[in-house]
């Protein structure tokens, strides 16, 4: 039978984070954010921009579109946002 875990035991996973734009802030409380990454084709070595959108947790709606901010991973929230905003780095120039 295995033995219980002490707290100097027990390991936290740590959260991911990312950096992106909010492409839109149309929903309550959700924005979308575009994350862009550059990867190396492995054939002709030219550097490639891919981007991934995530759907986000904006609790006090303060992101506006254009805003660049950092998202951290989160449990699931609803069926396709994972992701909760952890702060703006940056707002958008109006």
């Amino acid at each position: 039978m295995p033995e219980p875990q002490t707290q100097e035991e027990v390991r936290v996973r740590r959260k991911l984070e990312k950096e992106g734009i909010v492409i839109s802030d149309k929903m309550d409380k959700t924005v979308v954010v575009e994350v862009v990454r550059l990867v190396m084709d492995p054939l002709y070595g030219k550097y490639l921009r891919r981007r991934s959108r995530f759907m986000a947790h904006d609790e006090k709606n303060e992101c506006k579109t254009g805003d660049r901010v950092r998202i951290q991973e989160s449990r699931p929230l609803s069926r396709r946002k994972r992701w909760a905003v952890k702060e703006i780095l940056e707002k958008a120039a109006q």
